[in-house]
């Protein structure tokens, strides 16, 4: 009987653009592709996957949800990060509503992510609120 392995390891090219994220700025423009009209409708959540140079190696939305929140669940964004090698990761999500201060849960959501990724040795290098023309940065803020 043949058995064929379930896992593998390989890099399989793609057409996602790599750049080098040095600032929060970057990183709130190269974000904001991912989300088209409806970022004044529902609440998203993304990940944007990091290599050790920080430069860009993939992304996946996490949720997506209604108009003034959206669940977040840590094991995606555990996985997304382990299938893509990530040194780093940025957090993303958008306020419909505007406004760019962070709510008690995303306060809370983004201390649970760094405390589960660390444990991969994975950095939680940002967290991004977006509106349709702004952006607020954990890490500019001094949140992270």
């Amino acid at each position: 009987m043949k058995t064929t392995p379930l896992f593998t390891l390989k890099k399989v090219q793609s057409e996602f653009p790599s750049i080098q994220i040095s600032e929060s700025k970057q990183s709130a423009d190269f974000i904001r592709q991912f989300y088209f009209e409806d970022i004044n409708v529902f609440e998203s959540f993304f990940i944007l996957t990091l290599s050790r140079r920080n430069e860009t190696t993939g992304y996946a939305k996490i949720s997506q949800g209604g108009i003034c929140s959206t669940i977040v669940d840590i094991k995606l964004i555990a996985k997304y990060a382990v299938e893509n090698l990530a040194s780093g990761v940025i957090l993303a999500h958008n306020h419909p509503s505007g406004n760019l201060r962070p709510s008690e849960q995303d306060f809370e959501i983004t201390n649970k992510i760094v405390k589960a990724l660390d444990l991969l040795d994975v950095k939680v290098l940002d967290h991004i609120i977006l509106t349709e023309s702004n952006y607020f940065s954990f890490r500019d803020n001094c949140y992270l």
